[in-house]
């Protein structure tokens, strides 16, 4: 465990002494990135030596707070998020030690790293902490250090907007985890971990404040609409950060909660089995709607989420259903796509902050041809797009392939008299995991397209350069990491099954096995099968250049129906590649479109606009806010500015409560 604390110190050194140094931009931006790395690799071997071991670390220390003890402990569903949070962190922190400059008032950078390790430290406290009080003050911690994080371009008037959705939406979710464990110490009297008890009957609402709670930080529909707003504001490497592991403590304190209530009844599953194909698939259909880059990429991380969230739906039925195996792919297939989310998403992020860095916009309608002279760049996000739509042999295919494996064995294994729910479990899973797909994979069509291929829409485009070796080399450690995790895939079964036994009930343990060995069958094949491609890859590659290795290739080129320099004109725009998709979903998506068509033999002009907002935000959320705003100027008399009479109020509340306890 000293690993551990010593990687929390680092960073929370590293944040002070980036602080003191604002004065001096690159010294600061030195030590903050500097500690950021060094603090989480630190933290890292804890983490690895619990995953290959599978035997938790701990320490507890006696404090004078109520309520139990300063405790943390590292165990195997831990370590499952500490990996991604300490891969991640510093990798970003390398990227953002470059972007920062040009790109950042100076005075903005030190502030920034303290923050930025700030947030790091927390996240890695969250998961490890164990027991609910500390467990809270670390959760709002995090939330603090990412607002002020979301807030480092806070001159500018939609960043404060975001910040304060951000903000409010934190503390929404903060309350129902307030009273969840109220609840769950309720009984004993303590806040530890280890001492939470479920009162009979209360199950239930303690699994739906848990999902309440924790899927606001996660970005759950219809709690997600912070997140759009929240992630184009932030800097890039934060941003990825964010989208790749911070949004995921949802996910771990969700797990961690189901481990202190009883067996899981269907209706648990089911519910985030539900919650995760909405969330998918209107996540992927509102990117598709989206002209900032950065703005479509936060709306895939509300569709990741929402496969996760399949995943665990599946783990859960699987339990209920009395099905290890089926229990056992959809826990593993939803732990692996933490990960695989977190390098593909953060990879993603980098290359929209390398773009915007070397282009000066992320207006997808604005770009255009980037590829010629961000070649890397270009690369990398196209590793990152194939991924994220489950192409093999990239990982995201990997993770989803065990959540696919999970229900299919599910229905191999149900009765007749179950044929009916075991269908819709299908059509929902399945189904819903196909459809999210293909969205997945015509939105970074659409993505990639319009960004690297084709000419430049604006001088902006076509003066674009490629960036730094730094964040070149981030984009390419990510890069390879997700070619890595797929072709390993089969150690993943055996690296997630202590985290696993974690989740699952005590009575189903000792046949986890039996899902490690069939989860190893198709990740197997897959893996074969990946290496094999590569390998044919590569030798066609080396026929094609030994072939050419004598002769002149001439260049040209392509034929494009006559024209020989097309315009950008000619091309489709973000728009027009969506629109019937868009419109195929509009009874869910809503879009706005203004169109004056041309009229007349020789007609001069036309107009065509189309607009989608969120739904939840416009519909639920901004009604919602004028309504608490309205109620609210009614009690400004109560806001006079007198102290004392603020005072004589707390006064009469006091009393008021001890006569109520005094009976």
């Amino acid at each position: 465990m000293w690993w551990f604390v010593a990687g929390l110190m680092v960073l929370s050194v590293g944040a002070l002494l980036s602080l003191l140094a604002r004065k001096t931009p690159r010294l600061a931006s030195g030590i903050g990135s500097g500690t950021a790395i060094a603090g989480s690799f630190l933290a890292l071997f804890d983490a690895a030596e619990v995953l290959c071991t599978g035997q938790p670390v701990s320490m507890s220390i006696p404090w004078q707070v109520p309520f139990g003890r300063f405790s943390l402990a590292v165990d195997p569903l831990s370590a499952v998020f500490v990996l991604p949070i300490a891969v991640i962190v510093a990798v970003a922190a390398f990227y953002g030690a470059q972007y920062m400059h040009g790109s950042y008032r100076p005075s903005a950078i030190g502030p920034s790293w303290f923050f930025f390790n700030l947030l790091a430290a927390t996240m890695l406290l969250v998961v490890a902490a164990r027991n609910g009080l500390l467990f809270l003050v670390c959760w709002e911690g995090m939330s603090l250090a990412s607002f002020f994080l979301v807030l480092t371009d806070h001159r500018q008037g939609p960043v404060r907007r975001a910040g304060w959705i951000y903000l409010a939406a934190m503390h929404l979710g903060t309350a129902c985890l307030l009273v969840l464990f109220l609840l769950l110490g309720r009984s004993s009297g303590s806040l530890d971990f280890d001492q939470f008890v479920c009162q009979p009957g209360f199950a239930g609402l303690l699994f739906v404040l848990a999902v309440v709670g924790f899927g606001t930080k996660a970005g759950l529909i219809p709690v997600h609409v912070w997140l759009p707003e929240a992630h184009p504001a932030a800097p890039s490497h934060v941003s990825a950060v964010m989208s790749g592991v911070m949004i995921k403590t949802g996910i771990y304190g969700l797990l961690r909660v189901l481990t202190f209530l009883p067996q899981a009844p269907s209706w648990w599953g089911w519910t985030l089995v539900t919650v995760g194909v909405v969330s998918g698939i209107l996540g992927v259909l509102f990117a598709m709607a989206q002209h900032d880059l950065k703005r479509l990429l936060a709306y895939h991380s509300v569709e990741n989420i929402g496969i996760i969230l399949l995943g665990l739906g599946v783990g859960l039925l699987g339990i209920a259903y009395h099905l290890p195996v089926m229990a056992f792919m959809g826990f593993a297939g939803a732990l692996l796509h933490v990960l695989n989310h977190a390098l593909f998403k953060s990879l993603l992020f980098l290359g929209a902050g390398a773009v915007q860095h070397g282009a000066g916009t992320r207006d997808i309608d604005r770009l255009g041809g980037l590829l010629k002279t961000m070649p890397t760049t270009g690369g990398n996000f196209l590793v990152g797009a194939c991924a994220i739509s489950g192409l093999p042999p990239l990982n995201g295919f990997v993770s989803e392939l065990l959540i696919y494996a999970g229900v299919l064995i599910g229905v191999a294994n149900r009765t007749p008299a179950d044929g009916v729910e075991w269908a819709l479990l299908c059509v929902l899973v399945v189904g819903g995991l196909a459809l999210i797909g293909g969205l997945a994979t015509a939105c970074f069509t659409k993505a990639f397209g319009c960004v690297f291929l084709g000419e430049p829409r604006s001088d902006q485009a076509r003066h674009a350069h490629e960036v730094g070796l730094a964040m070149r080399a981030s984009m390419l450690f990510l890069a390879g990491a997700c070619f890595l995790v797929a072709l390993v895939g089969p150690i993943w079964p055996y690296v997630y099954r202590s985290a696993v036994a974690a989740i699952v009930p005590a009575g189903l343990r000792a046949t986890l096995q039996n899902g490690v060995e069939q989860a190893w069958i198709p990740l197997i094949v897959v893996c074969v099968s990946s290496w094999a491609l590569l390998v044919l890859v590569g030798l066609l590659a080396m026929v094609r250049r030994r072939l050419l290795s004598g002769r002149q290739v001439p260049c040209g080129p392509t034929w494009d129906c006559g024209y020989a320099a097309p315009t950008p004109r000619m091309q489709y725009t973000a728009s027009s590649f969506a629109g019937p998709l868009l419109l195929l979903f509009r009874i869910f998506l809503r879009p706005r479109i203004s169109l004056q068509p041309p009229s007349g033999l020789f007609p001069k002009h036309a107009h065509f606009e189309s607009e989608t907002s969120d739904v939840f935000l416009e519909c639920l959320f901004r009604p919602a806010f004028a309504a608490i705003a309205w109620a609210a100027s009614k009690l400004r008399w109560l806001q006079h500015g007198r102290i004392q009479l603020y005072v004589l109020y707390i006064a009469l509340t006091i009393l008021v409560l001890l006569v109520w306890k005094l009976g």
